[in-house]
């Protein structure tokens, strides 16, 4: 696995997050709160969180299935960017959990030169 699909998919777990924390946010001031052009707001950030979530699908989707996970993980990873805040600790998990793979595997070739 190479780690630009870590990268990717990183990158498209914090956009998620973060549009997700926003829509969040935009709910709540304008159902709760009552702020004036809260709706509007809440109208792009559910627009666009929307469209980059189905890119974040794809990515998170390509990761899993080019790290073999099992499918159980793979929907955990998938169903993290509709929870608000969940996109960030997942990525956190799963990017330590590859971070490590992805070095023994540039350690393999060094080793096997040797």
């Amino acid at each position: 696995m190479k780690r630009s699909v870590l990268t990717r998919y990183r990158v498209m777990a914090y956009v998620t997050g973060v549009l997700l924390v926003l829509l969040t946010l935009g709910v709540i001031a304008k159902y709760v709160l009552d702020v004036n052009g809260a709706a509007d707001f809440t109208r792009i950030v559910g627009i666009a969180h929307g469209w980059l979530y189905v890119v974040y699908l794809v990515f998170a989707f390509d990761l899993g299935s080019k790290a073999k996970w099992p499918v159980g993980k793979q929907l955990w990873v998938l169903l993290a960017g509709t929870i608000p805040t969940a996109a960030f600790f997942v990525e956190r998990r799963i990017s330590r959990e590859l971070e490590s793979r992805l070095a023994a595997q540039d350690e393999a070739p060094a080793v096997a030169k040797a």
